[in-house]
């Protein structure tokens, strides 16, 4: 498999032929140990000269729209609409209804969620690491759309259900929440631990917020560690980007 086609994954959902959106992994790129190779995030230290040209290598190989806006993530709620002349503090999903316009987010083991309406007329880009996911961060997206039932998501490369371990506090928060949050949790062996399954946790969410078309959700950046990086496997280290647009 060549470098270029080893990095990125296509979402694997329905989408009309006018979105276009991909995620990259780590295949392909500039960057040094420990973010080798294809690094898209600046905010981790790595060198800003070698981001940069992985962002040029990354657009080149899936023909991505010079528009991307990156944002600055935080674990929140705020959604921006693309393209603004103001952009947010921070902001963990992005929303557009612009041809060309690329919607972007960074993750390393949080869950990234793609959106599309049926009639390829408006996508989004979701960061949902468990805090994000818990205060509502889908359903700000969703929100949105003009119409929710005609909504369908695929959801990315994310840490596993049976590597993703948490405290009691995580589990209690999203039960809260949603009281059936509870199924997306399992014993881990230790007091007191969890191993929580966030690609559940997510479509929980997202059936309770109306939306009927769930796709994905069968990756784990934590154990597949030749294509993707993971904050909770390596601490330091690099970010993939998962990026959506329309075509047409």
């Amino acid at each position: 498999m060549s470098a270029n086609s080893a990095s990125f994954i296509l979402p694997t959902w329905p989408a009309p032929s006018s979105v276009r959106a991909y995620v990259s992994t780590r295949i392909g790129g500039v960057s040094g140990a420990p973010y080798d190779a294809l690094n898209l995030g600046l905010h981790v230290q790595d060198d800003p000269v070698a981001v940069d040209q992985n962002r040029r290598l990354f657009a080149s190989y899936i023909d991505m729209p010079d528009s991307a806006i990156w944002l600055n993530q935080v674990h929140g709620t705020e959604v921006v609409t693309l393209p603004c002349e103001y952009l947010p503090a921070a902001a963990d999903a992005a929303m557009t209804r612009d041809v060309n316009q690329v919607c972007v987010v960074l993750t390393a083991d949080c869950l990234p969620v793609f959106f599309c309406d049926q009639a390829g007329t408006q996508v989004a880009v979701a960061h949902a690491g468990w805090r994000g996911l818990c205060a509502g961060v889908l359903e700000s997206t969703l929100a949105k759309f003009d119409d929710k039932s005609k909504v369908m998501v695929w959801l990315g490369p994310a840490i596993g259900p049976d590597a993703f371990e948490v405290g009691d506090e995580v589990k209690e928060a999203f039960v809260s929440v949603l009281s059936e949050a509870k199924e997306a949790f399992k014993p881990s062996g230790e007091s007191g631990k969890w191993l929580g399954n966030l690609y559940m946790l997510a479509a929980q969410r997202l059936k309770k917020a109306g939306v009927e078309h769930i796709y994905g959700g069968d990756y784990c950046t934590f154990r597949d560690v030749e294509r993707f990086y993971s904050y909770r496997r390596e601490t330091v280290t690099g970010r993939m980007a998962s990026v959506i647009w329309l075509d047409r």
